[in-house]
């Protein structure tokens, strides 16, 4: 994609955005001009960040204009170098491919993390966007080394991949929805090496997901704690969701996404009917704001008093427009279409004039901790411009 037909492609949701909004059929030029001018200077933002291994962006505090910082081992850390080759592929910028290059060795290393089961976040983002723009073996060898490593991690008895460490005396062997992610380093890996291992590990992953992770409305709950010794169920519960029985929304977003994935890679029809089911779920909550982005959890009892969540809003767009690839259903395009209109409005885009490597404002991050409510935080702004590469 070129400058001017990306910078099309803005002005169309500006202009959508600005008519949803006004109710009219005509909106001001000006108007979506002032949207286009708002984005270009926020990524030149991101394009200016300072490079260094152990500062990867993670999110910001407004109040306090501070970026928190983060070093290769946290989750997010391969989020920034994608962010810069997805806006190279969309802008064809070279500034951006250069900036890449320098971001994404810093998540080399995670390839042979074996206390985590987010190599895929950490890896994939990083270098699955670079081999996107490059067909390096380089980057061909750190995807496969990273899937042999997240394999560490399968137990045959469970039929899953092991999320957190912590927490022993909680839970003896959790997997979270969010894990799901992660087994796209693994179909990957599978198609770059041959090694059919990768490939059956993420089913047998994905499958034990879809048997136990789901409600009978079609929301998934956040956690699912297995006894270890026998494979079986020992609790459903949540880490990030208002309690148990809420729903996380980016949850709900992760699930749509990675079934919707897992589905492009092995073409089984219960991975692409769960994503349709838990798309619809999403789409339809009667707590769902008008402008499609989500509060935080769909079941909090303070809404309408209650955080947005950008990040669930850009996750389920980006999977909506895959997931319309593979179904035709205008519905998936249009609420996709729906949640980058009301991104473009100007209303989620950070303020010009704050000096950071984000794009949208108004994410949160884990509440029941606390930690990132209303902020800018780095994966919303990846499966932005990622949900853009995929709509055009």
């Amino acid at each position: 994609m070129n400058k001017v037909s990306f910078f099309a492609l803005i002005l169309g949701f500006a202009l959508l955005a600005t008519a949803c909004k006004s109710g009219i059929n005509s909106p001001p030029q000006n108007t979506s001009k002032t949207i286009e001018n708002l984005l270009e200077i926020r990524y030149k933002m991101v394009l200016d960040y300072p490079v260094d291994s152990m500062s990867m962006p993670r999110s910001m505090t407004i109040k306090t204009n501070d970026i928190k910082k983060v070093p290769s081992r946290d989750w997010t850390s391969g989020f920034f170098a994608g962010n810069l080759w997805q806006l190279y592929r969309l802008t064809g910028n070279t500034e951006y491919k250069k900036q890449a290059e320098k971001w994404t060795p810093f998540s080399k290393k995670e390839s042979v993390n074996r206390n985590s089961h987010d190599v895929g976040f950490k890896v994939y983002c990083a270098y699955g966007e670079a081999l996107k723009v490059e067909n390096k073996q380089e980057y061909k060898n750190v995807i496969i080394k990273g899937a042999e490593t997240l394999c560490t991690r399968f137990d045959a008895k469970v039929g899953a991949i092991r999320s957190w460490d912590f927490n022993k005396e909680i839970w003896d062997y959790p997997v979270i929805i969010d894990n799901m992610m992660n087994l796209e380093l693994l179909f990957e890996a599978s198609k770059l090496s041959g090694n059919k291992k990768y490939q059956d590990i993420a089913i047998k992953h994905a499958n034990t997901t879809l048997k136990n992770q789901f409600r009978q409305d079609n929301s998934c709950y956040h956690v699912i704690d297995y006894d270890p010794n026998s494979g079986a169920v020992r609790k459903k519960t949540t880490l990030q969701g208002y309690n148990d029985d809420s729903v996380w929304a980016r949850g709900q977003g992760w699930a749509v996404y990675g079934f919707t994935m897992s589905y492009r890679y092995t073409k089984d029809p219960a991975y692409l009917k769960q994503a349709e089911a838990t798309a619809q779920f999403f789409m339809t909550d009667k707590n769902l704001p008008e402008d499609g982005i989500p509060y935080w959890d769909f079941r909090d009892p303070a809404i309408p008093n209650s955080a947005r969540d950008v990040s669930a809003a850009t996750v389920m767009a980006s999977a909506l427009y895959e997931l319309y690839g593979y179904t035709k259903n205008n519905r998936y395009l249009a609420f996709a279409d729906q949640i980058m209109a009301s991104l473009h409005s100007g209303k989620y885009i950070l303020d010009p004039k704050i000096n950071a490597p984000f794009i949208l404002d108004h994410s949160t991050g884990n509440w029941p901790k606390h930690d990132e409510i209303d902020e800018p935080i780095i994966y919303a702004d990846y499966y932005f411009l990622e949900a853009l590469l995929r709509r055009k």
